[in-house]
């Protein structure tokens, strides 16, 4: 019989055989995401002192800023997965080569509340309405399939969380009707789709998490003033802080030790 070689890789143990698999999950990852953050906040740098030769020239909405208090409404399209680690069981990993999570696509929408603190910061609550779906892949032993042939190799996690985030948003000088910006903040979400018991709606095993969550979130965007309105584009990342995880004797359940939530966020805001 082959001897099990496991390896550790970004804090997930798999064996040889699962290492292709979730190797290639974390070079998507890194390929889509890994470099994103980079390469916009290089982009908000290069703006700047073009908007420090430009501050002169104001165009649109030339006292929008200057308000003390504003509102608005942002949409926006999100990807979102698990951040997990695969169990330490022996037994488990007799069974099972590996599990990872995959990025799926969701939807947000939120109101705005925006207080100006001065010249170049604003507070800003943005609460909301998330739809999540998290796709969990699992890697089962070819001998384990065998005897089992329903084994599911992936499930869906559906999530639709009610979010109240407060961020500080630093704002740099403005040029013309172009002002780039960055923010960070925290929120906490609840997720109303975990009140269901651990079947759906047709009757299938589904993967139960915690309700409540706390994230720290990170973004990088630019304000563009039109006539009548402030338009903006920003790209942001959340990162869970609690393990969702609630205890299963499910098999899918049991194969990780760790569950935290982590979501890419390209949102569009309107502001009057």
């Amino acid at each position: 019989m082959m001897r099990k070689i496991l390896v550790n890789v970004r804090g997930k143990s798999v064996d040889g055989r699962g290492m292709m698999e979730d190797g290639r999950g974390m070079m998507d990852d890194g390929r889509t995401f890994g470099r994103l953050y980079p390469a916009l906040l290089l982009f908000v740098l290069v703006l700047s002192p073009l908007a420090l030769r430009g501050q002169s020239a104001i165009g649109n909405l030339g006292q929008f800023d200057r308000r003390p208090l504003h509102y608005g409404i942002q949409v926006g399209y999100t990807q979102s997965k698990f951040d997990l680690a695969f169990s330490e069981n022996d037994t488990l990993r007799q069974t099972l080569q590996g599990v990872t999570s995959y990025y799926a696509p969701g939807f947000h929408i939120a109101i705005i509340g925006d207080l100006r603190l001065g010249s170049w910061f604003n507070l800003r609550l943005l609460p909301g309405v998330t739809l999540v779906t998290r796709t969990i892949s699992y890697s089962w032993e070819n001998g384990y399939l065998t005897t089992h042939r329903l084994a599911e190799r992936s499930r869906n996690v559906e999530s639709v969380y009610g979010d109240i985030p407060l961020e500080l948003k630093f704002r740099a000088v403005r040029w013309n009707n172009f002002r780039p910006y960055l923010t960070a903040g925290a929120s906490y979400g609840f997720d109303f789709a975990s009140l269901r018991k651990n079947r759906n709606q047709t009757n299938q095993a589904i993967v139960r998490l915690q309700p409540h969550d706390l994230r720290y979130s990170m973004g990088v965007g630019f304000d563009v003033f039109l006539r009548y309105v402030k338009f903006a584009i920003e790209f942001k990342m959340a990162f869970g802080l609690l393990d969702l995880k609630v205890q299963d004797p499910d098999v899918y359940i049991r194969s990780f030790d760790n569950l935290n939530s982590r979501t890419f966020m390209l949102s569009f805001t309107f502001e009057g």
